[in-house]
């Protein structure tokens, strides 16, 4: 839902911008990774509860238990990047599918909206030629 409200924000008002066409895309990039870091630190912040809260499982190796460490294991998960480093134990491992899992939609979705977008870009430009 909050990714869906981002893009569609960005939908609304980039339209509405007074700057070039392609200043606006990149705009629409930045309030994607904008979109897709909050999202990034709502599992992060879910981990790091979790992981405080006896019974959720814990995270395990280079993990010191902060929340800058939280987001940098929810960071390298939702990019399904997944550096080893830092390792999920008990129900702290079915949050890990699911972020990677809405990660990778969640990124290709974006990926579908920057190309429609560069796709109305070049038709404006096409027309001026």
């Amino acid at each position: 839902m909050l990714h869906y409200e981002f893009l569609h924000r960005i939908m609304r008002f980039l339209p509405n911008m007074r700057v070039k066409h392609s200043y606006r895309i990149v705009f629409g990039v930045f309030g994607a990774l904008l979109a897709h870091i909050c999202e990034i630190w709502i599992f992060a912040i879910a981990y790091y509860f979790m992981h405080r809260i006896d019974g959720w499982g814990t995270l395990i190796g280079n993990f010191e238990g902060s929340l800058m460490d939280c987001a940098y294991f929810s960071f390298t998960v939702y990019t399904t990047v997944g550096f080893g480093d830092i390792e999920p134990l008990g129900a702290l491992r079915y949050l890990t599918g699911i972020e990677s899992l809405t990660g990778l939609v969640l990124i290709t979705w974006t990926a579908s909206f920057l190309y429609f977008e560069m796709q109305r870009h070049w038709k404006i430009i096409d027309g001026e030629n």
